[in-house]
C-alpha cells in the first residue's frame, strides 16, 4: 500500500494473486449487472450512459470496472432496464427505471457487499443521472455529463442525422413524437421525463468529492464547490474515441487511470488482509424470467461469454446460435438481439446470444486484434456450439449480420451439427490471407458508393483540389475497388468454382448434406454484388443453389433499424427453424415424406435479377 507524506492511506498498487476473482452477474430488479468482490470497504458502481454511446463504450467500460476491481474496491456495472440484457421497464419508465436501477446498485453495495462507502462513475448521461438520483454517497466522477436532459436530446438528434442513415445516405424518418439513435428508440414519455432534468436546479451538492472532466464544465464545478463540495476538474480530451465509433472505438487510458486513482484513493482496508476474497452473498446469477422466457448467463470455452434465453413454457426443440455483428456486444445493434431471443423464446425456440473474443464481456483476442472477419474467430463460434450441445441445446440454425453473416457462414460450412445459416446483409463469403480488413470496414462500410462511382460525380475531385483530400489515398482506395471488382468477375470461373475451397464449392458441400443457407439484403445493400458474383442474377438459380431465393428488403437501413424490419426477419427465422427441424426429422427417418414447405416471401424473379444486376 502507497501512503503520502503524512503516512495517509492513498491509492493502493492494484491487488492480485489469490485475492482476484472473476466478475459475476448479477440482477439488481430488471437490470442486469456484472459484480467484482473486494477486499476493501469501499465500493464503486459504474453508471454507464444510454443506448449508442454506451454500444459504443461497453468494452472500455468493463475495462475500467476491471481497473477499479484489481485496486480492491467492490465493482458493479450494470445494463439500465430495457438496454443491453436487462429486462424492459414498464412502458414509457426508462428514465424512472434508470434511476431507481443506480439506487439499487448503490443499495447492493451497501448491503450484500458490505461496503461502508460508495463511489458512483457516471459516463455521460449515466453521469447526469447519478448527479440526480437522490443517494447519499462518499464520491462522484462525472465524465463529460449533460448539463440538462434538453442538452442531450439536442446532441443526440445531431448524431440521428449522421448515424442512422438510408443506403442513400439520406437520414432515416423519424417516428412521430420519438427519437432514434444508432437503432435505440427514446418514445415520447422518455423524451418527456429528459425534459425534466437539469443539474443546474440541484439545492445541494451530490457528494463531497467530485471528479468532473469533460468540455464545458467550469461552470458546473463552480456550482458545486458553491454547494460545499469539493471538486477536481479537468479535461476529456479522448472522449470522442470513446462514445462516437462502435467498430473502432479506443479506451482512453490516461482519463480511466485518472478515474481509477479518485475511485480508490484512500479507500480503507479491514485490519488484516484475507488470504481470499470474502464469501459475499449474491442473488442468482441472472437467471432473468419473464411470462415467456427465461436466461441464464454462462462462460464457456476460451473465456467466452453467452446468454442461453429458453422459452418458459414447451420448448420446441430448436436453438438458434447469433453471432455478433461488428464489435456489437451481444444484445445486438439497438439491442435487437435481446429482444429477438424473447421473441423466439415465447414462441418455443430457444436461442443463445454470445461474444466472440474481444467483443462485450468475452475475454480479449490473444494478439489483440479485432475480431472483424476474422478467420480464426470461427473457432469461437464452434465453441458455443459445443457447450450447447454439451448442455442438451444442439443449435440447427446459425444467425448473422453483416461481420457476423461471415462467421456464421463459415461455421455452417464447418459444423455438421448446424442445418442452416439466415445470412443478413452479408459483405463477403471469403477474404484472401492478408486483408488489411480495418482498412476495408473504414474504406467501406463508411461510404455506400465505391470510390469510383464517386468520382464519377466529381465531388471527390473537389475535395482533392481543396486539399480535404490526399490523392494517394484516393488512388489506393481506387485500386482495391479494381481489384474488388476483378476478384467479382472472375469468382465463376471454371478453375475457381471448381475448387472444393472456392465459395461455390463450400456451398455446393453445405447443400449436399442437406443444409441450407437463406440470404437477406436490405435493397442497394453493398454486399448484394457478392451474391451475383458467386452465383450469379438468376433468382431461380441463386435459390437451387443456397436452398433458399434471396430476400430483398425494401426500403431499410443496413441495420434493420425499424420495428416492421424486425418483424419481417423474426418470420424468416421462424419459418427457417421450422424447416430446419423438419429437414433434420426426415433425415432421422429416411423413408418418411417430408412435411410440405410454401415458399419464403421474396420479390419477384425478375426483380431480383434486375436488383443484383444493377449493383453488380
Amino acid at each position: 500500500m502507497l501512503t503520502d507524506g503524512a503516512g495517509k492511506q492513498s491509492i493502493a498498487e492494484p491487488i492480485t494473486g489469490p485475492i482476484a476473482a472473476e466478475p459475476v452477474p448479477v440482477a439488481l430488479g430488471d437490470a442486469f449487472g456484472w459484480y467484482s468482490p473486494g477486499v476493501r470497504r469501499r465500493g464503486v458502481l459504474l453508471c454507464g450512459t444510454f443506448g449508442f454511446e454506451q454500444w459504443c463504450a461497453y468494452r472500455s467500460w468493463r475495462e475500467l470496472a476491471g481497473m477499479i476491481s484489481a485496486a480492491g474496491c467492490a465493482t458493479l456495472r450494470f445494463d439500465y432496464p430495457g438496454q443491453g440484457d436487462s429486462r424492459d421497464p414498464a412502458a414509457g419508465s426508462e428514465i424512472p427505471a434508470a434511476l431507481d436501477a443506480i439506487r439499487a446498485g448503490i443499495a447492493f453495495l451497501r448491503e450484500r457487499a458490505g461496503a461502508e462507502e460508495i463511489v458512483v462513475v457516471g459516463l455521460r448521461l449515466g453521469a447526469t443521472l447519478a448527479a440526480l438520483s437522490g443517494e447519499e454517497i462518499d464520491r462522484l466522477v462525472m465524465l463529460a455529463p449533460f448539463p440538462n436532459g434538453k442538452a442531450y436530446r439536442r446532441e443526440m438528434a445531431m448524431q440521428s442525422r449522421l448515424i442512422d442513415v438510408m443506403p442513400d445516405r439520406t437520414p432515416m424518418p423519424q417516428e412521430p413524437d420519438s427519437l432514434m439513435v444508432g437503432s435505440f428508440l427514446l418514445e415520447a414519455q422518455a423524451l418527456a421525463d429528459l425534459a425534466r432534468l437539469d443539474l443546474a436546479a440541484a439545492q445541494r451538492a451530490p457528494a463531497p468529492r467530485i471528479l468532473l472532466l469533460g468540455p464545458k464544465v467550469d461552470t458546473l464545478a463552480a456550482r458545486y464547490r458553491a454547494l460545499g463540495s469539493e471538486v477536481e476538474a479537468g479535461p476529456f480530451p479522448d472522449l470522442t474515441q470513446l462514445v462516437s465509433d462502435p467498430l473502432f472505438s479506443r479506451t482512453p487510458d490516461q482519463t480511466f487511470a485518472l478515474v481509477r486513482d479518485f475511485a480508490a484513493a484512500d479507500a480503507p482496508l479491514p485490519a488484516s488482509l484475507p488470504a481470499s476474497l470474502p464469501v459475499v452473498p449474491v442473488p442468482e446469477p441472472c437467471r432473468f424470467a419473464d411470462a415467456a422466457w427465461q436466461e441464464e448467463v454462462s462462460r464457456f470455452g476460451p473465456g467466452l461469454v453467452g446468454i442461453l434465453c429458453r422459452p418458459q413454457g414447451t420448448w420446441s426443440g430448436d436453438t438458434v446460435l447469433v453471432v455478433n455483428s461488428g464489435r456489437n456486444p451481444r444484445a445486438g445493434h439497438g439491442r435487437q438481439t435481446t429482444q429477438l431471443a424473447r421473441r423466439l423464446a415465447a414462441s418455443g425456440i430457444a436461442s443463445f446470444r454470445f461474444d466472440l473474443r474481444g467483443i462485450g464481456d468475452s475475454a480479449g483476442r490473444p494478439d489483440g486484434s479485432l475480431p472483424l472477419y476474422a478467420a480464426d474467430s470461427v473457432a469461437d463460434v464452434t465453441a458455443a456450439t459445443d457447450h450447447l450441445a454439451a448442455s442438451g441445446f444442439t443449435p440447427g440454425v446459425v444467425l448473422g449480420v453483416c461481420s457476423g453473416a461471415y462467421q456464421a457462414f463459415r461455421a455452417l460450412a464447418g459444423d455438421s451439427r448446424l442445418r442452416a445459416a439466415v445470412l443478413v446483409n452479408l459483405y463477403r463469403f471469403a477474404l484472401k490471407p492478408g486483408t488489411d480488413v480495418e482498412t476495408m470496414v473504414r474504406d467501406t462500410f463508411r461510404h455506400s458508393q465505391s470510390y469510383m462511382a464517386r468520382a464519377r460525380e466529381g465531388r471527390i475531385w473537389r475535395r482533392i483540389l481543396t486539399g480535404d483530400l490526399s490523392l494517394a489515398k484516393v488512388a489506393r482506395a481506387l485500386l482495391r475497388d479494381g481489384a474488388a471488382r476483378l476478384d467479382r468477375w472472375t469468382t465463376r470461373m471454371p478453375w475457381r468454382t471448381l475448387q472444393r475451397t472456392s465459395v461455390a464449392g463450400q456451398v455446393a458441400a453445405i447443400r449436399r448434406r442437406g443444409a441450407r443457407i437463406c440470404m437477406i439484403y436490405s435493397a442497394d445493400d453493398l454486399g448484394i454484388p457478392t451474391v451475383a458474383a458467386h452465383f450469379g442474377t438468376s433468382e431461380a438459380r441463386v435459390a437451387r443453389r443456397l436452398g433458399y431465393p434471396v430476400e430483398i428488403l425494401e426500403g431499410t437501413d443496413h441495420n434493420l433499424s425499424r420495428a416492421v424490419d424486425q418483424d419481417r426477419i423474426f418470420t424468416i427465422i421462424q419459418r427457417v427453424v421450422r424447416e430446419a427441424r423438419q429437414q433434420a426429422r426426415a433425415a432421422d427417418r429416411p423413408n418418411a415424406a417430408p412435411e410440405p414447405a410454401g415458399p419464403l416471401p421474396v420479390k419477384s424473379p425478375a426483380d431480383l435479377s434486375l436488383r443484383l444486376s444493377r449493383t453488380g
